[in-house]
């Protein structure tokens, strides 16, 4: 999949005051974009997609199922709508391809072998600082 596009028929705006930067430009400019979509219903993504996108993004539905997503980078309307609709479509791309399974692998003879040494050198530290406590009791 090179890109996916949302489907800007699909897509709710609304608008408010942002905040930050933008002097006199904030207090009166309802910059802010706020994306709403339906992504269960919306005929453009395919089911998997759909279900790995809903377990990774549900902190971004609202209380009606909608991914919302909202942008007061820019100054102007219009380039907040872009980025939001930019954010949305890099999360569904995020989700598109389905990941590869892990497959098990044992662990080697080696790493065993470094592994047993390990513990081994770690139990004699142990050892001989508890001998040498005894031995400070017994002075």
């Amino acid at each position: 999949m090179s890109g996916f596009r949302v489907p800007r028929s699909e897509l709710v705006l609304s608008f408010a005051r942002s905040s930050g930067a933008g002097g006199q430009n904030v207090n009166k400019v309802n910059s802010k974009a706020e994306i709403r979509w339906d992504i269960a219903s919306s005929s453009s993504v395919p089911q998997d997609v759909l279900g790995r996108f809903l377990s990774r993004y549900k902190n971004r539905l609202d209380a009606e199922g909608l991914v919302m997503v909202t942008s007061e980078k820019h100054r102007d309307r219009e380039r907040n709508i872009e980025d939001a609709v930019a954010k949305l479509e890099e999360w569904v791309q995020s989700v598109w391809e389905k990941p590869k399974p892990r497959i098990k692998t044992k662990p080697t003879k080696g790493s065993k072998r470094r592994r047993l040494n390990d513990k081994r050198h770690d139990g004699d530290k142990k050892r001989t600082r508890m001998e040498k406590i005894r031995h400070e009791d017994w002075d």
